[in-house]
């Protein structure tokens, strides 16, 4: 943000409370699935088994665990029984607006309640990643932040965009799945096989037994929404979600994401199983772009709805 103190105060919203609620305390008992996510809590963290809740439609599930233990959490909006999926936060402390976008898209979402269509339901995942975030926050003791979170050194940066395995999340699922991934001219790890972190087989898991009508994955930063594809032609559907999303948020729109040779990418993985997904590229790493966002994502809302 342009006011680095506001920044660093929803920083401190969309992070702390998960990381506060690791250390023990329980909020499971949420009767809207909402209060998590407004008071920035994307962590349960006080229950270590596997928990669900009773109604999925409107409330929260803890869809599996980060390589530290950390919850990876999912909030349901709406009550239909196609949904739609956002996913934030896939590359961390790299990507940290893309999380805190996604967290401010899940208020959104509790805002508007009862307008969401009928038929859809809306699952928030706002922290895939949470031990890359944590790699760049550092250990929170108390209830402070560090002063330099968004001015963080490079190295700092770049390590939180992997898990603690030090495996890029979005180079280990199953399109083109490589031990040695690329991310500009750097190699990364991809994995030791496609889905072997727990973090990218948590929402594996969590798609696969799921009725999922489209994906809209977020990163940044380049600036644009990008259809996806595996080894095929795009889908009609990813095309026309593209199209949608472009126009109403104003980013420009692209057949795919050709600034250098990706594998195992998600969204990629999602074309090959033949969900429509999309991937929505932030401009920079200090903005989270929330008005042209929400526009786009009414547009896809209004898109599915009947």
């Amino acid at each position: 943000m342009k006011n680095g103190a506001i920044a660093i105060l929803i920083i401190v919203v969309l992070v702390l409370g998960g990381y506060v609620l690791m250390r023990g305390q329980d909020d499971t008992n949420i009767p809207n699935g909402t209060n998590d996510v407004a008071n920035g809590s994307l962590s349960d963290g006080g229950n270590q088994a596997m928990a669900t809740t009773t109604d999925q439609t409107n409330g929260r599930t803890v869809i599996g665990k980060s390589v530290n233990g950390a919850d990876i959490v999912a909030y349901h909006y709406g009550t239909g029984e196609e949904e739609i999926l956002l996913v934030g936060g896939i590359h961390g402390g790299y990507s940290w607006n893309t999380g805190w976008l996604a967290n401010d898209l899940a208020i959104y979402l509790s805002d508007i309640g009862e307008e969401i269509p009928t038929n859809l339901k809306v699952t928030v995942i706002a922290q895939l990643n949470p031990d890359g975030i944590a790699e760049v926050v550092g250990t929170l003791s108390g209830e402070t932040l560090p002063s330099d979170f968004i001015s963080a050194p490079l190295a700092r940066r770049v390590a939180g965009r992997f898990n603690a395995n030090d495996v890029d999340l979005n180079r280990n699922f199953d399109c083109n799945w490589k031990p040695e991934g690329i991310w500009q001219d750097n190699k990364v790890s991809g994995g030791t096989a496609p889905f072997s972190e727990p973090e990218s087989k948590a929402v594996k898991d969590y798609i696969e037994s799921h009725k999922i009508k489209a994906v809209i994955v977020y990163y940044s930063a380049a600036g644009g929404v990008y259809s996806s594809a595996c080894n095929a032609g795009i889908l009609s559907e990813t095309s026309n979600l593209t199209t949608v999303y472009a126009k109403a948020s104003g980013y420009p729109a692209y057949q795919k994401f050709d600034a250098y040779q990706t594998s195992g990418d998600m969204a990629n993985w999602l074309a090959k199983i033949k969900i429509p997904a999309i991937s929505v590229l932030l401009t920079n790493h200090e903005e989270i772009e929330k008005d042209r966002n929400i526009a786009g994502l009414k547009a896809v809302l209004t898109n599915y709805s009947r």
